[in-house]
């Protein structure tokens, strides 16, 4: 039975959807990170939201973790970087709280317009200043979204509804997409340009650090007011209280700060800012949907290898899941079959993916060959990490469909480049699901590959398979299949043979000087 630690305040249905799923779940959120290192060890998933910092250290400790579950959209309390060179996946709940930190930045807007706060704060102290509080209309003015995501795309259609022009800036937005929702796709200078309101919606990356600071502010109108409900850092906080303070901003609204929980800042005690204490995704409604969200795709991970909203590995649903195994099998042994029969460095791994399978989710495959040609030569490599190992050493990878099938309904081709050149090897899925070899270095044979594989490249010449047969039959192993393929009549061939046991280093010894033998090698799968 899997076992989970939620070590964060989770709706306590969370802990009943771990339990029906069958999951042994802990529940525990006043361990101190020194409490959480000692025990993190025995546990196959990590349930958090924002308090616990799932920190390499934490992750260094956590020898059993397959998956860690963020109940939220931002992973910055998650060392992504170190849980993905453990084999880690990292899961968040992107859509969860998307329609409540969207509300929220459309009210802080509101706010920060009318002024709200403060009159309220006035008007409750028994003083009737009418005339200090004049705010501005929303309708017709011009809204500037950076980062037009999910949460993004939810403001501009409510600031639509508002009869707000709507300009966005993402790198990632289509014009297609732009013009579905309605808005404007315009530079980042241009938005800071033309904006009467600019709101946030970008992660925290290198990039975006401090993409509002005093050179930005400089760029826009004067009077322009600015809202932050996505991350803290986003805008470089002492620039904008010096821009509040010479009224080249007319007002800031932040629900997000660098240092949290936040006693003191920089933008405290301006009359023109409105600041909440984090509360993008504090509904109800919202803390109750992603509490459920990731307890149902951890449960779906741990159980089934389902893996929805990774932000470390391609997504895989449970259906997809089912059709793929077969597949599944078929990429390791490729994978596994090329890492073997490579003895240089690799520079470049190419797949390529023809017929039916062309029309499936590739992501997962092409990951678990990788992982199959990387386990040989290295220990603790998983779908997770293998993309990012052949990153750090530079290896291309590079996935190709084909939708038209050849000899084949449905293949799967892997070819490594090394220092003695590029090697193939293909395979297929015949009926009944069983996975076959079906090509090495451009000879054809048909192989069903079994634990224990003798792998020899030999000249074709008469007499070779008894003598190869005599030896395996002096070392008294048995031959479970043979399978052969030349290239033609009295050139290059190659052997595959099953067996029932183990291949000792004397056996392949012996192999390797049998008359006509290139090269010999035990695999195991």
């Amino acid at each position: 039975m899997p076992k989970v630690l939620i070590s964060d305040a989770l709706s306590p249905r969370a802990v009943d959807i771990f339990r029906a799923r069958g999951i042994d779940t802990d529940f525990d959120t006043k361990l101190s990170p020194a409490e959480l290192r000692e025990r993190i060890g025995s546990y196959e998933g990590l349930a958090v939201r924002s308090a616990t910092k799932v920190t390499a250290e934490l992750i260094a400790a956590a020898g059993n973790l397959k998956v860690v579950g963020r109940a939220g959209i931002g992973v910055d309390n998650v060392d992504v970087a170190a849980a993905t060179e453990r084999g880690i996946v990292v899961m968040n709940t992107p859509y969860g709280n998307s329609i409540t930190t969207a509300e929220h930045t459309i009210a802080m807007m509101f706010a920060l317009a009318r002024q709200i706060p403060a009159a309220n704060s006035s008007t409750q102290a028994g003083k009737w200043e009418k005339s200090r509080f004049m705010g501005v209309e929303l309708f017709g003015k011009t809204l500037g979204i950076v980062g037009c995501g999910n949460i993004g795309a939810i403001v501009a259609r409510r600031a639509l509804g508002l009869e707000m022009k709507v300009a966005a800036y993402d790198p990632f937005l289509s014009p297609e997409r732009a013009r579905d929702l309605g808005v404007e796709k315009v530079t980042l200078d241009e938005l800071f340009a033309r904006a009467d309101f600019i709101t946030l919606h970008t992660p925290m990356t290198d990039a975006t650090r401090g993409i509002i600071d005093a050179g930005a502010i400089a760029k826009m109108k004067r009077g322009i007011r600015i809202i932050n409900c996505a991350r803290g850092g986003l805008v470089v906080e002492s620039d904008l209280a010096a821009a509040l303070d010479s009224g080249q901003v007319g007002g800031a609204a932040f629900d997000v700060f660098v240092e949290e929980p936040a006693t003191q800042n920089a933008l405290f005690g301006h009359e023109n800012v409105v600041a909440t204490p984090h509360l993008g995704a504090a509904t109800n409604e919202a803390q109750e949907n992603v509490a459920l969200q990731i307890a149902e795709q951890m449960s779906d991970f741990l159980l089934s290898g389902a893996v929805s909203n990774a932000v470390n590995m391609p997504s895989l649903t449970a259906e997809e899941a089912a059709r793929l195994k077969p597949y599944m099998v078929l990429a390791e042994q490729l994978g596994s079959f090329a890492g073997q029969l490579t003895e240089a460095d690799v520079s470049a791994i190419s797949i390529e993916y023809e017929g039916a399978i062309a029309e499936l989710n590739i992501k997962p495959l092409t990951a678990i060959v990788l992982t199959g040609l990387l386990t040989p030569q290295l220990a603790s490599v998983n779908m997770v990490n293998a993309p990012l190992i052949c990153r750090q050493r530079d290896i291309r990878v590079s996935e190709t469909r084909h939708a038209d099938a050849g000899d084949y309904q449905t293949l799967m081709r892997v070819t490594v480049t090394g220092e003695s050149g590029p090697r193939t090897v293909a395979g297929t899925v015949f009926a009944g699901n069983k996975p076959r070899l079906v090509d090495v270095e451009g000879i054809s044979l048909e192989a069903e590959l079994g634990r224990n594989v003798l792998f020899v490249r030999n000249n074709d010449k008469p007499g070779f398979i008894g003598a190869l047969g005599h030896t395996l039959a002096r070392a008294e192993v048995n031959i479970a299949t043979f399978h052969l393929g030349r290239i033609a009549p009295g050139r290059d061939a190659i052997a595959l043979i099953d067996v029932d046991q183990p291949l000792t280093a004397e056996l392949l010894d012996s192999v390797r000087h049998l008359p006509n033998v290139i090269q010999a090698k035990a695999m195991r799968f």
